[in-house]
């Protein structure tokens, strides 16, 4: 039998940690370990306790979730953290993902989709709730760069174009390799080449600088 997955629950508020903690319990891969009511109060945790994923909220008192997960990040390396998200988060997101966070997970959303979240980014790969992918395409495709960037001139292949815009979509690797008629390793090639280009850390940072910069069509 597999280790079941170490969670800590940080949140200030006690009734949401309780319902999370319910809808873990359904979940038997997960085990909650401890739970904070901030971010300080986790950092505190963090010295005693090794947990393998983190579910933090990010607007919290004392010490919010961005602080939080990057000190986090830099004291656990290997620590996964996704963040719980209400509408009109969204301008933290890119913060958020600066600090390390794994994935983003709307806090209404069901248990279905939070086992979906916490299996994917286990796995090694990042996860944007489709909600929450859809509202920050929309905010931030309706503003303009804030701020020049070399990511503007950047010079993208017309593959790596299509590959980035199927990306964005939220399409998998096997998805987009089967739409354009290519194999997931080439995919993967692509994928890599792009991130390169643009020096982003993984699949949610590629996303926000391709949106950012204006490198898709929304």
């Amino acid at each position: 039998m597999h280790e079941k997955i170490k969670i800590v629950l940080v949140d200030d508020h006690k009734m949401f940690r309780e319902g999370l903690k319910f809808l873990l319990s359904k979940i038997r891969t997960t085990e909650v370990i401890a739970e904070a009511e901030n971010g300080e109060q986790f950092i505190e945790q963090l010295h005693k306790i090794t947990p393998d994923l983190v579910l933090m909220d990010i607007n919290m008192p004392k010490m919010n979730g961005i602080e939080a997960t990057e000190i986090a990040r830099s004291m656990q390396p290997g620590l996964k953290v996704i963040a719980l998200s209400m509408n009109g988060d969204e301008n933290y997101y890119y913060k958020m993902i600066q600090a390390g966070a794994n994935g983003f997970v709307l806090k209404q959303s069901g248990s279905e989709e939070l086992e979906d979240a916490i299996e994917t980014v286990m796995n090694g790969n990042d996860y944007f709730s489709p909600e929450l992918m859809k509202n920050i395409i929309l905010k931030m495709g309706s503003k303009k760069a804030e701020t020049k960037n070399e990511i503007q001139n950047l010079k993208l292949t017309e593959r790596e174009q299509e590959t980035l815009q199927l990306i964005c979509t939220g399409m998998s690797v096997k998805e987009i390799a089967d739409k354009l008629f290519i194999s997931p390793r080439t995919v993967e090639g692509h994928k890599a080449h792009i991130m390169e280009k643009l020096g982003a850390t993984n699949s949610s940072n590629l996303i926000i600088l391709a949106i950012k910069n204006k490198l898709i069509e929304i």
